[in-house]
């Protein structure tokens, strides 16, 4: 597991059935890409999140593949649409095999 890696999420507690609500994601993380090379001149190995995913109640909402060259603290925004209340499940996936989740619980006003 990679040091010092925090994934943040910021959705709406409550919503209408049917919303269409706005996600903000980001999750600290160096996102080395594996090109550069250190003092002695041999490669920085890869270290990336390189898949992140989003599900609500079990339902895909989003799923992302990422490459290298994508900055370091990956930040997102999307819409999704909470047809009722539920929960969100968020999962970044790590080049080291370390999976981070966060969820966040969505009750119907």
């Amino acid at each position: 597991m990679a040091s010092g890696v925090k994934p943040r999420v910021k959705a709406p507690k409550t919503a209408a059935a049917g919303e269409t609500v706005t996600i903000k994601t980001l999750i600290s993380h160096k996102m080395e890409s594996g090109q550069r090379k250190n003092k002695d001149g041999s490669a920085i190995p890869r270290s990336i999140i390189n898949r992140f995913t989003c599900e609500f109640n079990g339902q895909s909402v989003i799923d992302i593949k990422m490459e290298p060259a994508i900055s370091t603290n990956p930040y997102f925004e999307f819409e999704a649409v909470v047809p009722e209340a539920g929960d969100f499940k968020f999962t970044w996936y790590d080049d080291d095999g370390s999976v981070y989740e966060d969820m966040k619980s969505v009750a119907i006003a």
